[in-house]
């Protein structure tokens, strides 16, 4: 019986056997199943439960917030646009040091794993347990949820709101993510990759811009010690920043050579050595106003706002290449003329009015309460009347209070310095500066080289080139005389230099006008046209304006590129409405360019991230005058230097002048608050205004405030340290002879009259004695 016990029993421990395999491999493969469902459902997130995961092509196309970058025509990096400030590099540009650094710190199997690294997620598990908080994540995972953002709302689904569920959710799509960029990409695209995605604190994203901020270092060029500063900042950019926190940065960048001597990258000697070490930086944040040409990059933002709307870019993210016309050694020159100018004119207008305020009206009265009104048109009182509406008590308390802070000065190489001010104060120093805007441009291909648009862009933000318009007085005189020339004129044909008064009708209402000349005073002589200009004589052109009409004055400067919005008044040729540098350049353009309006240009091509061209821009030209008429207009504009008397004559002071020609127009305001040069050589045209930030704050004489004074030394600065920079390649010379037949009599003998007192009588005796012929229409 016991044998037959024996025979029976053993089949049921046989089957109970069996069952319990068949139940492991059960359970085993259900669990398979359900974690292969799982990771399918996340992957193509089932009924939105999940959120998205990163799609095939965002894989292989990965984009990473980039800076979009300003290059000048001659190569040269001068601005960003950047939401967040990250230029990438490649792996073969990174320090052998700062890999190991990385990979000693973060990923010391990084080579081994395929995305996941299932020891350190078993330690971190371990530790986590023990109350030792670590991460397991690989470089790759790290990577996977700084590029694809795996934790934002947006890939959020209906369970990743659940507290605990979403961080399951969130970890399970970083694993799948890193597996798919180890398929896709080698070891050291990855590392590339990464360390162009992390933040590093003070406004740098990616290890060029940090080399940069921390230690003004190529990423290449890092020393053992600065990789190690920079791989301690991974863990909390804020908490081990070497500007901020030096003492924890010290600590973390110790651990860091310790990791590096752990796995024998160094020497433990080397580690200790390099700890003792001191911290060293190179600090400077990255800002949109660092580097040269500040104003012009503003006005190409403005321009790219639009473009990248229209074309479906974002200008501060999507690392565009931007090539400007821009000539970073002119822009350069020319920043430096307007800077030492403007020093000295300061100095100048200072001492014209020491112990007295600017700010005056025709009387050369003081204005009462101007600051007082003025700063009540500033955010600053905006905001002052948000936070306590009508106390005005609380609001002048507040306006009165001093405070320490910096301001600009021409005092110090610095350009600023610092002081305890109130508002009200900081307001009545900074408004008696004086201003300046230059641009030059080719005025063969629209090309703008140069571009000034103020004395300092961190402490004056207004462009002074294209952003503001001022009176530009006798500059827009040529457009009178051009408008005349093409309408049967000739530069030889004469008008009487004497007073004069023009009735006429101005909306309905019966007005006159009676300009006087600059020095108030008049010959009672005939007067050649080309005189005229170059003397700049208001009477001669207040009659020439009589004689062709005002409404066509105002035609010929629409037509050669001025859009302000211009009076059709009597006065139209001395400058009354405001127009801007920019518009003055590309209008005086079309003399030298044989009578071709070029659109001043200042891109000449946009290519995306990976350097593939987007758009490329070329000049656009339009014939507005004859070749004739436009070779007698640069005739006519040397007369301000050949002329006896003539307005441009302050340039012989400069360096410019073997075998040169220049052509010029100085422009004065009737107070002198507006102060204008308008230069032409063989190869360029440049404009250049100065003047007070309001009307009311100039000079007041003619003396000291008209544009000879103001605005001609800036170019006569500038171009003489454009010839002198032989890189370049502009050269002294003289304007090319006409290429058509010069039908007009131009070539005449200015004969200068005797000095003798005329009454009016005479002088209208000696106008009917003047034969125009066929000039008059």
């Amino acid at each position: 019986m016991p044998q037959e016990q024996e025979i029976v029993e053993k089949p049921k421990n046989k089957s109970w056997y069996i069952k319990m395999v068949s139940f492991i491999w059960k359970m085993f493969f259900l669990g398979s199943a359900a974690i292969v469902l799982y990771l399918l459902c996340v992957e193509f997130n089932i009924f939105y439960l999940f959120g998205s995961s990163p799609s095939l092509d965002r894989l292989e196309n990965p984009r990473s917030e980039l800076a979009s970058e300003l290059y000048t025509s001659d190569g040269q990096l001068i601005g960003k646009y950047f939401s967040e400030n990250r230029s990438p590099v490649k792996y073969n540009q990174l320090s052998p040091i700062l890999v190991k650094a990385l990979i000693a710190t973060e990923d010391v199997r990084f080579y081994e794993h395929s995305g996941i690294d299932p020891e350190a997620l078993f330690s971190a598990f371990y530790d986590n347990l023990r109350g030792q908080g670590r991460g397991g994540s690989t470089i790759t995972q790290q990577l996977a949820k700084n590029l694809y953002k795996t934790r934002t709302d947006d890939s959020k689904g209906v369970l990743g709101h659940i507290p605990g569920v979403n961080i399951v959710i969130s970890k399970t799509k970083e694993w799948l993510t890193a597996i798919k960029l180890e398929q896709r990409y080698t070891k050291e695209e990855i590392l590339a990759m990464y360390l162009n995605t992390v933040d590093f604190g003070s406004n740098s994203f990616g290890i060029k811009v940090a080399s940069k901020t921390f230690f003004n270092v190529l990423p290449a060029n890092l020393k053992t010690e600065q990789a190690a500063v920079l791989v301690g900042l991974l863990k909390a950019p804020t908490y081990y920043s070497p500007k901020f926190n030096p003492e924890n940065s010290t600590r973390r960048r110790n651990t860091v050579l310790g990791q590096l001597a752990k796995y024998k990258y160094i020497s433990k000697a080397e580690a200790d050595s390099l700890s003792q070490l001191p911290l060293v930086l190179d600090y400077s944040v990255e800002t949109h106003y660092d580097g040269p040409a500040t104003y012009f990059r503003g006005a190409v933002a403005d321009y790219l706002k639009e473009w990248c709307k229209q074309n479906g870019y974002d200008l501060y993210r999507d690392g565009l290449k931007i090539y400007t016309t821009i000539d970073s050694r002119m822009q350069k020159h020319a920043e430096e003329a307007m800077e030492k100018h403007m020093r000295n004119l300061q100095r100048r207008f200072n001492n014209h009015w020491q112990g007295k305020n600017p700010w005056v009206d025709e009387q050369d009265k003081e204005i009462p309460g101007f600051i007082e009104e003025t700063i009540k048109r500033t955010d600053y009182y905006r905001q002052l009347k948000k936070r306590f509406g009508n106390d005005k008590a609380a609001i002048n308390r507040e306006l009165n209070r001093p405070r320490e802070m910096k301001v600009f000065t021409w005092d110090n190489d610095s350009l600023e310095k610092k002081v305890t001010m109130s508002p009200l104060d900081s307001l009545r120093y900074y408004k008696k500066f004086l201003h300046g805007g230059m641009m030059t441009m080719d005025p063969f291909t629209g090309h703008i080289k140069a571009w000034v648009g103020g004395i300092n862009f961190k402490y004056f933000k207004y462009d002074h080139v294209k952003q503001a318009r001022r009176q530009p007085g006798s500059t827009f005189k040529p457009f009178v005389y051009v408008a005349a020339i093409d309408n049967g004129y000739s530069p030889c044909d004469k008008i009487v230099d004497q007073r004069i008064t023009i009735n006429y009708v101005e909306n309905g209402q019966k007005k006159s006008w009676s300009p006087t000349n600059a020095d108030w005073q008049y010959t009672g002589a005939p007067m050649t046209l080309r005189r005229g200009m170059g003397k700049s004589v208001n009477s001669v052109t207040a009659k020439l304006t009589e004689l062709i009409g005002w409404e066509t004055v105002v035609k010929y400067a629409k037509r050669l590129g001025i859009n302000s919005p211009l009076q059709s008044v009597p006065s139209i040729g001395l400058g009354p409405s405001d127009v801007s540098i920019f518009e003055m350049v590309g209008a005086y353009s079309t003399f030298p360019n044989h009578g071709f309006y070029t659109n001043p240009m200042f891109i000449t091509r946009i290519e995306d991230r990976n350097g593939n061209l987007i758009q490329q821009f070329t000049p656009r030209q339009k014939k507005v005058l004859s070749e004739e008429t436009a070779f007698l207009m640069m005739h006519m504009l040397k007369g301000g230097i050949e002329e006896p008397g003539g307005t441009s004559q302050a340039l012989w002071e400069y360096d410019l002048w073997r075998g040169n020609e220049i052509g010029g127009k100085t422009g004065t305001t009737s107070n002198h608050s507006d102060g204008w040069f308008m230069g032409v050589t063989k190869d360029l045209v440049t404009g250049v205004w100065v003047g007070g930030e309001d009307r009311s704050i100039h000079f007041r004489t003619s003396s000291l405030g008209e544009g000879s004074k103001t605005a001609l030394p800036v170019f006569g600065l500038y171009m003489e340290k454009i010839y002198q920079d032989k890189s370049l390649g502009y050269t002294m010379g003289r304007f090319p002879g006409p290429t058509v037949k010069i039908n007009k009599k131009y070539n005449c003998t200015t004969v200068l009259p005797r000095k003798v007192v005329v009454d009016s009588t005479a002088l209208d005796a000696q106008l009917e004695e003047l034969n125009f012929g066929d000039s008059i229409f």
